[in-house]
């Protein structure tokens, strides 16, 4: 395996990992500015590919910043390998995350968010956001960097195969397609899924950066609005 580093915005980079086993491709973001923070840590057994890619972009020690959508371990799963590398590293999430499952896993104590809290990294503005059961677990939630307009949206729009790390191909049809053929179940459907995606696409993201797709630059409301009334329609039974 090999991990691929793209700049899909300015000062976000893409660490992109196809595991060829399972056919699925997995994202971690790396967002730079005064105290850079990464967005998925991958798996343990990646922690090697994945930390070199850092180390390509800045000083891996230098990392301030541990976050992701939810404990999972694709999400999560080399938190403390991350925390033993980066002394200054905290991990940051949301609040039902750090009260249930980080405060006790994380080697050090983590950073709770409440719901739209902004984490300034000097350079980019995070902004946390609550979005329980969607994708996973009542821990999820997503991140939004207000200064490049990007949608860090986790497990959403995931797709099977190697992917270009940018595209403009609306990645909605095709995901949504997978979740309703074959039962995978992509994301969770909760009563509030629909409205929880449309309060996401009045955001007024410009860029999609989910885990297992490429990077989606175009209409991201109108893409999020399929979503939404994909996830309407299946809760309804339709």
């Amino acid at each position: 395996m090999e991990t691929r580093v793209t700049e899909i915005a300015d000062g976000i980079h893409q660490l992109t990992t196809h595991i060829a086993e399972v056919d699925l491709g997995f994202n971690q973001y790396l967002i730079t500015g005064d105290e850079p923070l990464l967005f998925h840590t991958g798996m343990r057994m990646m922690f090697p590919l994945v930390r070199d890619a850092v180390a390509s972009v800045i000083p891996v020690e230098s990392l301030r910043w541990i976050s992701f959508g939810h404990f999972e371990a694709d999400e999560c799963g080399a938190m403390n390998e991350w925390l033993a590398v980066a002394p200054d590293a905290t991990v940051v999430q949301g609040m039902i995350g750090c009260m249930v499952s980080i405060g006790d896993a994380a080697d050090r104590p983590p950073r709770p968010l409440a719901d739209g809290e902004v984490l300034d990294l000097g350079g980019h503005r995070m902004r946390w956001l609550d979005t329980p059961h969607l994708p996973h677990g009542w821990d999820a939630g997503v991140m939004y960097d207000e200064t490049t307009r990007t949608l860090f949206c986790g497990d959403l729009f995931t797709m099977f195969g190697a992917f270009a790390p940018v595209t403009d191909d609306d990645p909605a049809p095709a995901a949504t397609a997978l979740d309703r053929a074959d039962g995978y179940g992509s994301w969770s459907r909760v009563p509030d899924s629909g409205e929880q995606v449309r309060r996401l696409a009045g955001l007024g993201a410009t860029t999609l950066a989910p885990m297992h797709w490429s990077a989606y630059s175009g209409d991201v409301a109108a893409t999020l609005s399929a979503l939404a009334d994909d996830l309407d329609g299946v809760i309804a039974g339709n």
